[in-house]
């Protein structure tokens, strides 16, 4: 099962939990790879882990990767709304 980043903004929150506890269950290797792709700080997930030892992992790591998609969805607004079009060019000359 590939994960995309698309493919995560789609799922609710919930399906979000429920698929990052399967993966903590079945194949954390597979956890650990989207954690990579989608640059979750290590530390920040450690510390949050450490610091609800009573929570649900799943439902931890999911909050954490709902809040760094969304920054990478911020980011890529903001980078593609500041390159100016050809026509906002030629409005200026």
């Amino acid at each position: 099962m590939e994960i995309n980043l698309l493919a995560l903004e789609k799922l609710s929150t919930p399906d979000l939990e429920t698929m990052i506890n399967e993966l903590i269950k079945e194949d954390f290797s597979k956890l650990v790879q989207l954690l990579y792709r989608i640059d979750v700080s290590e530390s920040k997930l450690k510390n949050i882990l450490k610091a609800n030892p009573n929570e649900n992992a799943g439902k931890l790591i999911a909050q954490i990767v709902i809040d760094r998609v969304a920054a990478i969805k911020k980011s890529r607004e903001s980078f593609s709304n500041k390159s100016p079009s050809i026509e906002d060019e030629a409005e200026r000359l």
